[in-house]
């Protein structure tokens, strides 16, 4: 259970979900990012992809809860469903992905690890693999915004489901109401 009294059964709202309901001021804002990081009209990487790099991220910082339920938002939207971003999670390396999505991993992983990390020679291999200004730009904005969601998620010791099952049942209203339906 949460390090702090939310006042609600947090099996009822596991992770994120139950912190926003605790502090709905704060929830505006941090919903209404992850809607334009995540879901918002973007000229070239899908909502699959940018939830992929969201899972990635996510999981890298080992947070049982972003990790898998952006990783089951990325396989509803993804062709290659939840058996890509498996192998995503395990090696991006050998993923089947295009070379510009492994490269925009590479540059969220940079970022996970610490926005310093990210280098020119990495956007110049990201440029090289086809990717755009913007995507590096959102890849790099997912990936920190998303090391924050995980710290926030982790430090306040939200309940997370271990039944994949849970993250499954959740995804259909997100993909078709969004990250402001509450």
């Amino acid at each position: 259970m949460a390090h702090i009294d939310l006042g609600f059964d947090e099996r009822e709202h596991p992770g994120i979900r139950g912190l926003t309901r605790f502090r709905p001021e704060t929830a505006g804002p941090l919903n209404a990012l992850a809607e334009a990081l995540l879901r918002a009209p973007h000229p070239t990487l899908s909502p699959g992809e940018r939830e992929l790099i969201a899972a990635y991220v996510s999981g890298l910082n080992e947070c049982g809860f972003c990790a898998a339920s952006h990783g089951a938002t990325a396989a509803a939207q993804l062709p290659a469903g939840e058996s890509l971003v498996e192998q995503v999670r395990v090696d991006p390396e050998s993923a089947p992905v295009s070379g510009r999505l492994r490269a925009l991993l590479r540059i969220a992983a940079a970022v996970q690890r610490g926005g310093r990390e990210v280098t020119a020679e990495l956007v110049d291999a990201a440029r090289a693999a086809g990717a755009t200004d913007l995507e590096v730009h959102d890849t790099v904005l997912i990936a920190a915004a998303f090391c924050m969601y995980n710290r926030y998620v982790d430090g306040l010791g939200a309940f997370t489901p271990d039944d994949p099952e849970a993250y499954r049942r959740s995804v259909g209203l997100l993909v078709r109401h969004g990250y402001l339906a509450g």
